[in-house]
């Protein structure tokens, strides 16, 4: 069983081999029978609703569409969403024993849980007319970078998991971008570094980089906002929709407004009830979009954060909108210690204690990962059955 083979897989390395899924795609992509058209996405934030947006629409418009998107938060099939549903167990079983077919013990067995997971999904899409693929870590070494792709979509590029992709946005931008194949289109960037990086590649590797703006026309313009409004999207979720229709008109394809209407990825300043937005954000840039979205209002923060992350800058950002902090415990080796964490928030003059119920007379934002949200949404179940 496929849940039994990824178990048996770390979710997280701290070294990645980098040659291990080139070489294990070379071996086995001439067994897959059809390559679909491929819109790959890069970036540091907005991957996974600009891709739902994407998916979504083109789905609504006829088009047999899978997006593979990264991590879920409750369900592995969250990940491999096909044609407007998560896919079904027996689909998932069926896929992973013929990709254990093609693939040797070994290759198999030394594949990481995301690199196989990926072949696992591409498996499954063999019969769709698009693939919207989103990047795990994102760039040139991601296990989605082998697979040919008729067009990037790059979404804003900052500071993020440096340890693996660079110490500055440059080199950030360098590693992501150099995962470009030929047609690639920017989101507005925060980071003038990322257009220059842009720039050069432009001219090293013969690569076309357009800047969404100058795919999007008047029409366009009206109904991104008539669609923000009917879903009631977050200035930040208006831009990543704006990449997915730039995507659209670069594929020449018409839509309306109603080939959105389902498009909404859970995670994303989601209303869980009346008094609870969850976001699985996890970082500078994220917090920034959330201020920006919520100022004005006060929340209870429910907060967590893995080592890595830069949480004092993150509590700082998101300081303004703060009444006090609640820490939520979470099962993963990469949790920054409670104790360490009660300490930064002490220093930030926040007011904090353990999280251990939730009060429906006070509102709520549950932000920090996607570990954070699963977390929380296991007791939010529990408390409302």
């Amino acid at each position: 069983m496929l849940e039994n083979f990824l178990d048996a897989k770390p979710l997280y390395y701290d070294k990645i081999d980098y040659t291990r899924m080139p070489r294990v795609y070379e071996n086995v992509k001439s067994s897959f029978f059809k390559t679909p058209k491929i819109i790959h996405l890069i970036g540091t934030n907005g991957k996974g609703t600009t891709g739902r947006f994407l998916a979504s629409a083109l789905s609504s418009l006829g088009f047999k569409t899978g997006h593979y998107t990264s991590p879920h938060i409750l369900n592995f099939n969250e990940r491999v969403w096909l044609s407007g549903e998560d896919v079904q167990d027996d689909l998932l079983n069926t896929a992973h024993k013929e990709l254990l077919k093609l693939l040797t013990k070994e290759d198999a067995d030394s594949l990481s849980y995301f690199e196989y997971t990926t072949l696992l999904a591409m498996w499954i899409y063999q019969e769709c007319d698009y693939v919207v693929l989103e990047a795990g870590l994102g760039g040139e070494y991601d296990a989605t970078a082998v697979f040919p792709k008729i067009l990037t979509l790059v979404v804003p590029i900052d500071m993020d998991h440096e340890a693996f992709l660079g110490d500055t946005v440059e080199k950030i931008a360098r590693t992501k971008l150099n995962a470009v194949q030929n047609r690639a289109i920017l989101a507005n960037q925060k980071h003038k570094d990322v257009y220059k990086v842009a720039e050069e590649l432009s001219s090293e590797k013969a690569v076309s980089f357009s800047r969404v703006d100058e795919s999007i026309n008047a029409d366009d313009k009206k109904k991104i906002a008539t669609i923000a409004e009917s879903l009631s999207l977050a200035p930040y979720l208006s831009e990543n929709l704006k990449l997915a229709i730039a995507a659209l008109n670069y594929l020449e394809i018409n839509y309306s407004t109603d080939s959105f209407a389902d498009s909404r990825l859970f995670g994303r300043l989601s209303q869980l009830s009346k008094n609870i937005l969850v976001d699985v954000g996890h970082n500078t840039l994220a917090a920034n979009s959330i201020l920006a979205a919520l100022k004005g209002e006060k929340y209870i923060l429910v907060y967590n954060s893995f080592k890595d992350k830069n949480y004092k800058e993150i509590l700082t950002v998101l300081k303004p909108i703060i009444l006090h902090v609640e820490l939520i415990e979470i099962v993963d080796t990469r949790a920054e210690n409670i104790e360490i964490l009660r300490e930064v928030i002490k220093d930030l003059s926040i007011v904090h204690k353990m999280f251990d119920r939730i009060d429906k007379n006070k509102n709520y934002l549950v932000f920090g990962s996607f570990s954070v949200v699963e977390s929380f949404l296991n007791i939010y179940k529990a408390e409302s059955e």
